[in-house]
């Protein structure tokens, strides 16, 4: 009997959120007609897989907070972002997520959390000339001093994907941009949380200004492939996620 695969980001959520991970595309999914004529839009076959999956996922998770189905389209809108942000149903907070060979999604009650971000990305150093327009300097010093503690761990996707969580979690309760030299992340390596430093004002929740996310992250080594994850949740009714609530 094969050993069931651990999860990438299982147990990285509070438990008021709901997850659903995936690391093979199922043979067909059911989709609403809107989702299946923006899937047919995509220009591979990859693509389509992953816009599909990633709404299977979407739908378990809701499920079990008792949301009946609904497809799940863009938000749309001016900003590039919007046009691509999934529009959840009333109540609802999530995040998606997509890389090669894994897809999830997660969701909670807007009463409970504020707002979600995950993401999941191959754990390889980024592309030449990337690194320079995505940190700050001083985010480059610390990569270059966590390289030399802990080799083991490609550092630069590990920011990289801690500043997709951000965002994700940033967009819904601000409806703007924010750049990836926007924030500052410093990712802990013994407790696999990080800390991102707002560089522009925050959103306000429940009455207090957000000026920083923390998150928290894995590195899972998988056949053929090595992922890294990260999540931000931010609570309802607190000003800033911290290690102990996330």
């Amino acid at each position: 009997m094969t050993p069931e695969r651990p999860g990438l980001l299982t147990g990285l959520l509070p438990p008021r959120a709901e997850l659903t991970e995936v690391f093979e595309d199922p043979q067909a999914v059911d989709l609403f007609p809107g989702e299946r004529a923006l899937m047919d839009r995509a220009l591979s076959r990859e693509r389509r897989r992953e816009f599909a999956t990633v709404r299977m996922c979407a739908r378990t998770a809701l499920a079990r907070l008792r949301v009946a189905p609904a497809p799940i389209l863009p938000r749309g809108g001016p900003d590039p972002w919007a046009r691509q942000a999934p529009a959840w149903p009333d109540g609802v907070v999530g995040s998606m997520t997509h890389c090669p060979g894994y897809r999830a999604a997660a969701v909670a009650r807007d009463g409970d959390l504020a707002s979600l971000g995950i993401d999941a990305e191959a754990h390889a150093p980024l592309p030449a000339g990337v690194i320079d327009g995505v940190t700050l300097p001083d985010e480059r010093r610390h990569l270059a001093r966590l390289a030399r503690s802990h080799p083991h761990v490609a550092w630069e996707s590990v920011l990289f994907s801690a500043k997709e969580s951000v965002y994700k979690a940033w967009f819904p309760l601000t409806g703007r941009w924010l750049g990836f030299l926007d924030c500052a992340v410093e990712p802990d390596p013994e407790g696999g949380v990080f800390t991102a430093v707002l560089r522009v004002p925050g959103p306000v929740v429940a009455g207090a200004r957000v000026d920083r996310f923390t998150g928290r992250w894995r590195v899972l080594d998988g056949p053929g492939r090595t992922l890294v994850g990260t999540v931000v949740a931010v609570p309802g009714a607190a000003p800033a996620a911290t290690p102990e609530n996330v």
